[in-house]
Formats: structure tokens, sequence, C-alpha cells
């Protein structure tokens, strides 16, 4: 079974495509602080996204990014 941040990159992959991330999703950080929040900070912006802390929350907040266009270029 794959690891919570594995499950979340290719939720990411899945969102925005691999063509809608190019860069900034390869260079991109993901980690969980100590209260269980993940992040994403991606190539190119000052502040990591803060993502929710469960796998639902993670789906929701990354597809409400990229539907706003902020750096991913994934579903309109």
């Amino acid at each position: 079974m794959k690891d919570q941040k594995q499950q979340i990159y290719d939720l990411l992959y899945d969102i925005v495509g691999e063509g809608g991330c190019g860069v900034s999703c390869s260079e991109s950080e993901l980690y969980q602080e100590a209260d269980g929040e993940w992040k994403l900070n991606l190539c190119g912006f000052m502040e990591p996204w803060s993502l929710g802390k469960t796998l639902d929350e993670v789906e929701t907040n990354l597809r409400d990014y990229a539907r706003q266009g902020f750096g991913l270029g994934g579903e309109s």
C-alpha cells in the first residue's frame, strides 16, 4: 500500500496532469506539519499551500487550486 505522501503526489498528477504540472510539480515539496496538516510548496511560490489533514481534504483543496489556476494547469 502506498504511503499518504505518495497518494497525495499521485492525486496532484491525476488532477492537473503531467503537462499542467511541468516544473512546478517536479520541484515541489510536500510535507506534513506536527498537527497533521499537509502543505505543498511549489517552485515559484513564496508560501506553502495548506492542503488539509485527510486525503479527502487534500483532494478537494488541490482541485480548488487547480480550478483557480494557481500555477497548476489542470481543470477549468
